[in-house]
């Protein structure tokens, strides 16, 4: 019996370069995150006109996002490979060039712009490569992000102690990001060696099942995925970023101005939040590639239940408590939507569907902290706790009826198993 693997234009899509492409992902956030007080202070801007400066990062990363769909459609592997190194040349531009407002600004549009563009490719390449090995790639690969996050942000900090300059752990993401392009890129293969693998390896299969030498294997063909599908998988993204980003954003100003943490505590609550989240994804991988409603009904509800904690807490132990349980909660939500896609889609044009729910779920992630300052100033930080746990209550109400609705078809395939009472092959594509 002949199997045929997945791929991507450019190349089959294994495991560990996902993995590879988030971690640099996640090494490159971890950096920024730690480093943006360096920024300001490099820049010489008030706190005021960084928040201001910051909104430029979503300016380039929304158009770029759907544009990179398109791209990594055409080019595959290669495409990605060459996002992920323009992701860390990105980085050292603005450690270095912002050394002003109107600089930094201009930096950060580039940057946002090298994020968005390696966000969808590499998710992108989480789905193919989960297509092919028939396991839960992208919930592991979103672990990986969660976990060098709290690496990179970790070691940033120590750098930051001996007064490294600020581009020191730029240069060295960077670096790392050029190792994996290049490994990305030879990984792949070219093209035209792909197809001509591709072509021969259907040939013989062909020729096993005891068809005429030279005709393809039958293709299990699916439906594309209408718009509507895509918008309202990206609808419910935007719902778990904008509570999972809320956390990111205001766990630390809530601990120290609320409850009274200390300044190394109250700093320490963004990286417990990371920390539980990537332990939680490598935890559910296989649970939510199994059942994805329940694991995100399940997790949207814990997470506001966490946030509920958090908001009534009357001291930092519990509200370290209810922030772990929210972490826990969100952690396996936009994963698991990434995998409904996955299941959904054909990779042919995984990048364009990948890019239209990444690029609304974006939108979330940049609400969901106006969504919390908006609130907190109408009725208080605890009151905004609250009010992102309604959010996260929402999502649990709504998620799996949805789910329900755009579920595949009977008959589709399903993490590369093909329709029941099929031969049992995979789809080559080009």
């Amino acid at each position: 019996m002949v199997v045929y693997r997945y791929t991507m234009r450019g190349g089959s899509v294994q495991p560990w370069m996902a993995f590879a492409g988030f971690a640099v992902f996640g090494a490159f956030w971890g950096v920024w995150g730690a480093s943006i007080p360096a920024i300001r202070d490099q820049a010489g801007v008030t706190d005021g006109q960084l928040g201001g400066a910051l909104l430029f990062i979503g300016a380039g990363a929304l158009p770029a996002m759907p544009l990179s769909g398109r791209v990594v459609d055409r080019w595959g592997l290669r495409a990605t490979a060459a996002l992920l190194a323009l992701l860390g040349a990105a980085g050292v531009l603005v450690a270095v060039a912002a050394r002003d407002l109107v600089a930094l600004a201009i930096t950060l549009t580039v940057l946002g712009a090298a994020s968005g563009a390696a966000d969808v490719a590499i998710n992108t390449a989480a789905g193919s490569a989960q297509r092919a090995s028939d396991s839960p790639v992208v919930t592991r690969a979103h672990a990986t992000f969660s976990a060098t996050v709290v690496v990179a942000s970790l070691l940033t900090g120590a750098l930051r102690a001996l007064d490294a300059p600020v581009v020191t752990p730029f240069v060295v993401v960077a670096a790392a990001a050029v190792v994996v392009a290049t490994a990305l890129a030879r990984g792949g293969g070219a093209p035209e060696q792909h197809e001509a693998r591709a072509g021969a390896s259907s040939r013989r299969g062909a020729a096993a099942e005891g068809a005429p030498d030279g005709d393809a294997p039958p293709r299990w063909k699916r439906p594309d995925v209408p718009l509507v599908t895509l918008l309202v998988l990206g609808g419910l993204g935007a719902l778990a970023f904008a509570v999972e980003n809320a956390h990111q954003s205001w766990s630390a100003l809530f601990l120290g101005d609320e409850l009274g943490a200390g300044p190394a505590v109250a700093a320490a609550g963004p990286a417990v939040f990371a920390a539980v989240v990537a332990v939680t994804r490598f935890a559910s991988a296989s649970v939510a590639d199994r059942r994805p409603t329940a694991v995100m009904v399940t997790g949207s509800a814990l997470a506001a239940t966490g946030t509920a904690l958090l908001a009534g807490a009357s001291g930092v132990p519990v509200g370290l408590v209810g922030l772990a349980l929210a972490a826990a909660g969100t952690a396996a939500l936009f994963p698991t939507l990434m995998s409904a896609l996955t299941a959904r889609v054909s990779d042919e044009r995984r990048g364009t569907a990948t890019s239209v729910v990444t690029s609304v779920s974006y939108l979330g992630f940049l609400a969901g902290p106006v969504y919390v300052g908006t609130w907190a100033g109408a009725v208080g930080l605890p009151g905004a706790m609250l009010a992102v746990a309604a959010l996260a209550a929402a999502l649990a109400l709504v998620v799996a009826p949805v789910l329900r609705a755009i579920a595949p078809p009977a008959g589709s395939l399903t993490c590369g198993r093909p329709p029941e009472g099929a031969p049992e092959r995979r789809e080559l594509s080009a």
